[in-house]
């Protein structure tokens, strides 16, 4: 059983710390850009892909320190994302992180893991998080390719014209949730036709 409780992340608002540079650390910092264009993130690596600073070189928000981890890199952090293949390293942080309530994640390391990156379909406004429990990244993979076929492009022309219904709605909450409930149904009604 999947126990994991979905959230969405405001990575503007929130510092991460990548520690590694290489390949699964460019993986990294390309899922969290692609899902938040303006998020802060600040990298610390002894050794730095071409890749990697060619990725980092139109991001404003992201910083870099090529050289060794150190206690001090955790100030005023908000996660942590591992791209190391380190173990004491990584068992290290995981330890420093526990002390100061930071959430971490270890790339293919789910036991040292509080959360998963998971694999995520987006059409506009819409954004789909698939978690498989750390289980099968592949399967959440092949799930996201068939979700992002089947959902449709015009999703996002509804979501901008429910916002608008919803904006344009006079009365207390629960009144606007059941219009807003009677419409989205005959939208989903439709599309079952």
């Amino acid at each position: 059983m999947n126990t994991l409780f979905p959230i969405y992340v405001k990575m503007d608002q929130v510092r991460t710390l990548l520690v590694g540079a290489g390949p699964v650390g460019l993986e990294k910092l390309q899922a969290i850009f692609r899902n938040s264009p303006q998020a802060h993130v600040y990298i610390v690596a002894e050794r730095v892909d071409e890749e990697v600073r060619a990725f980092l070189a139109d991001k404003p928000t992201a910083s870099l320190s090529q050289r060794s981890f150190e206690v001090e890199d955790l100030e005023n952090i908000g996660l942590v994302v591992l791209a190391t293949n380190n173990e004491r390293l990584n068992a290290q942080i995981r330890q420093l992180t526990i002390a100061r309530n930071i959430l971490l994640n270890v790339a293919d390391k789910p036991t040292l893991c509080d959360f998963y990156l998971g694999s995520v379909v987006q059409k506009g406004n819409l954004k789909i998080g698939i978690s498989t429990n750390g289980k099968s990244p592949t399967m959440a993979k092949r799930l996201k390719e068939i979700l992002q076929a089947i959902v449709p492009e015009e999703i996002d022309e509804a979501l901008v014209l429910m916002q608008q219904m919803r904006d344009q709605l006079k009365g207390d909450l629960q009144e606007k949730i059941k219009v807003l409930n009677a419409h989205t149904q005959e939208l989903v009604d439709k599309n079952r036709s």
